[in-house]
């Protein structure tokens, strides 16, 4: 009896043990493939063409002008990002709901026919399907749209997501991974993108007119899986998830939101505490993710020497010339940052004490594409990619900022090796280029004289937008 007992007690522990690991398998999430969107040729917006927007917005003086292009050239924007159509037809500061829809299905269509053509996967396959686009909210859903132009089933878990902001994209991700917790051997889609078509701001305060220029067209669809039959064909495996939210905190509230100016008119603001938000942001997502990626040793000598640098300048008055920087190469081999613009990566830069090498995939997608919101992260993996730096084995981090104030970061696993050129086919190998300068700089540096004189082709156009000709 006793021989009987300990048999069934290991047999019965054994299960336990295979339950448990069969349920770690079974939740797992795996990218079986990405596609991002690249507008057609005719959306390129030039600086040139940026300044021609500028001045048909009458609300705008010739100052605003020189402001908005002083940013313009100093963003690190390139001169080959792209725009929604209804700027080059004319009514670019004054869109229709038309337009938005436009721009969506013209993103949607593209990414997700050949996301399902290369996986071979039938819209029919899906099983879960999540949508951000932060500043449009359509009745029906965007979601709704999709599933009646694919045609896809009646039972699938759908999920709209607006106001998440540049963040959204891992806010999506992470709906995905908690579904996949108790649906096992599913497929789901994440779209995100952002509606910029509707977002013109017609007023003239300083902190809301930015955004016209610094937001650019874009999207990306993701498919993911938790099938284990399909993990030999996947292109990544989610290791693990942080998001942080700082909404509690009126500062980080306020510092980026859309409102309305004293005259009526609808834009986003952006403060001058974002900066100070951002950081404070970035470190408390990271003190939360570096446990679950860095080995133990590292996190360890990092708290050591924090504290004798404490106890040094606290008892001995040693002034400490560099604070100790925790050093996240030691789990992290590629860096996929959020491309928000040149103050936002050299930022993450500093506090990261990274190298100029690994801010490039983030610094030539700002440069090719621009900052296109929620699905920036996907063109800076594209291009990781593109450069075949991604091997089996190697982990990726990713962080991502929304307004809100939010910082989500995750860690990939690459499963195999990647070499796909991806949306970056027809350019990648002229990246990274000689100098990141902006051409107009170099064409019409007059923008910089301080005092400014507008030269007199400015002033008649600025003239002739206040007298109506």
């Amino acid at each position: 009896m006793l021989v009987i007992s300990a048999c069934l007690l290991a047999l019965s522990l054994l299960y336990l043990f295979y339950k448990l690991i069969d349920k770690r398998i079974s939740q797992s999430c795996y990218i079986l493939h990405y596609e991002c969107f690249k507008p057609t040729e005719d959306r390129k917006v030039s600086t040139e063409f940026s300044g021609k927007m500028i001045r048909k917005c009458k609300n705008l003086g010739i100052h605003d002008y020189q402001f908005l292009l002083r940013a313009i050239v100093s963003s690190g924007i390139g001169e080959e990002t792209y725009g929604p159509r209804n700027f080059f037809l004319g009514h670019g500061t004054n869109s229709s709901l038309n337009d938005s829809l436009h721009e969506m299905d013209e993103f949607f269509s593209e990414t997700l026919d050949k996301l399902f053509s290369r996986s071979r996967i039938s819209p029919q396959d899906i099983d879960i399907l999540v949508v951000n686009v932060s500043v449009m909210a359509s009745v029906p859903s965007l979601t709704s749209r999709i599933i009646n132009h694919y045609k896809m089933r009646d039972d699938v878990k759908s999920f709209n997501l607006s106001g998440m902001g540049c963040s959204a994209s891992l806010i999506s991700i992470n709906i995905v991974q908690n579904m996949f917790k108790t649906h096992r051997n599913k497929l789901a889609l994440v779209l995100t993108s952002e509606s910029i078509a509707p977002s013109w701001y017609n007023g003239n305060e300083r902190s809301m007119i930015l955004t016209n220029c610094l937001f650019r067209c874009g999207g990306a669809s993701v498919l993911l899986t938790n099938k284990r039959s399909l993990q030999k064909q996947s292109m990544f495996k989610l290791k693990c998830l942080v998001r942080t939210h700082l909404g509690s905190s009126d500062e980080a509230y306020t510092c980026c939101r859309q409102q309305e100016d004293d005259k009526g008119h609808v834009g986003f603001f952006l403060g001058k505490t974002l900066p100070r938000t951002a950081t404070r942001a970035l470190t408390e997502n990271l003190k939360n993710i570096a446990p679950k990626i860095l080995p133990l040793t590292a996190i360890f000598c990092f708290i050591l020497i924090a504290n004798i640098q404490k106890f040094g300048a606290k008892f001995l008055h040693i002034r400490v010339k560099r604070k100790v920087i925790l050093n996240f190469k030691l789990g992290v081999d590629h860096f996929c940052l959020h491309p928000g613009g040149k103050a936002v990566i050299d930022g993450v830069k500093q506090s990261l004490g990274l190298t100029e090498g690994d801010m490039e995939p983030s610094r030539m997608t700002l440069h090719r594409f621009g900052n296109t919101s929620a699905s920036s992260l996907w063109y800076v993996l594209g291009y990781m990619e593109a450069k075949k730096r991604l091997k089996k084995g190697d982990r990726v981090l990713m962080i991502g900022f929304g307004s809100g104030f939010k910082c989500n970061s995750c860690m990939w696993e690459v499963l195999r090796g990647l070499d796909d050129k991806n949306v970056w086919e027809d350019c990648v190998d002229n990246f990274p280029p000689k100098s990141l300068t902006n051409p107009y700089l170099e064409k019409y540096g007059w923008i910089n004289d301080d005092p400014w004189i507008p030269p007199p082709e400015i002033v008649q156009a600025f003239a002739s937008i206040e007298s109506g000709a």
